[in-house]
């Protein structure tokens, strides 16, 4: 949401947190409904809820669980730029993890964990960067003003078109990473929204909405893969078992 303020025009974060707030807690309450149900079906191994537990479970997560608050606190409450906000997390997290929860080692660790992190980042920063340099040549070459030609010429209703934009935004984010689809397609598309009166909270809600569900959605979203590492089952069994709560979740957005 914040980098989609950033390349959006007339967004501001706050308000686009706001709106996003009540949809993301939907989505989130249906694909964790799915999951119940098909953990009912399958007879998954199932515990009672202990508040013992829970509680002690949020005291040792202490530390993690305050870095949004953080965030969020620095960018509401007007005590930094996002910047700011992130380096502010930065050395939190240093801090914490070296000389509270005593996890990492200056003498034998950080070596190590900074140069994951700087080849992580690099490759980061790569896709950004060609993400960045498409959207300059989409501008130079008058794409956007192309495009809103053509859809103008083409599709005169507004539901048509929020109809077609949650389609094509979906299959991007099932093969394309988030932080380039923002920023190579927000440029392209809130024009054309704006022209059929959508507001720009509201078209920001369907885009981020579409791209998260991307994330869930075969054949390369992300999180599919990261389910079937972490889970260790075929990526063929998390396609069958996520493509009902994709479509549920999907007519949630439109």
């Amino acid at each position: 949401m914040i980098l989609y303020a950033l390349y959006a025009k007339n967004v501001h974060i706050d308000t686009l947190f706001v709106g996003g707030f009540l949809p993301g807690l939907l989505m989130v309450s249906m694909v964790s409904a799915w999951g119940v149900l098909q953990g009912i079906r399958s007879g998954a191994v199932r515990s009672n809820f202990s508040f013992a537990e829970a509680r002690e479970a949020l005291w040792a997560a202490k530390w993690e669980l305050a870095v949004p608050v953080i965030v969020l606190a620095g960018l509401f409450g007007g005590f930094g730029t996002m910047v700011e906000a992130g380096a502010i997390t930065v050395v939190y997290s240093f801090i914490v993890e070296a000389f509270v929860a005593k996890g990492l080692s200056l003498r034998k660790d950080y070596p190590r964990v900074a140069l994951e992190c700087v080849t992580v980042m690099g490759g980061v920063l790569l896709i950004i960067g060609v993400a960045r340099g498409l959207t300059y040549y989409l501008s130079i070459v008058d794409v956007p003003a192309t495009l809103t030609t053509w859809v103008e010429a083409n599709i005169h209703s507004k539901y048509v078109f929020l109809m077609l934009l949650n389609v094509v935004l979906l299959v991007e984010g099932s093969f394309m990473d988030i932080f380039s689809a923002i920023i190579v397609m927000v440029p392209l598309i809130q024009p054309i929204a704006l022209r059929f009166g959508v507001p720009p909270v509201q078209m920001g809600v369907i885009f981020l909405a579409n791209l998260e569900l991307g994330y869930l959605a075969p054949p390369i979203g992300m999180n599919l893969c990261l389910s079937a590492y972490r889970f260790r089952q075929p990526l063929t069994t998390i396609y069958r078992r996520r493509c009902p709560s994709i479509s549920s979740c999907w007519w949630v957005s439109c």
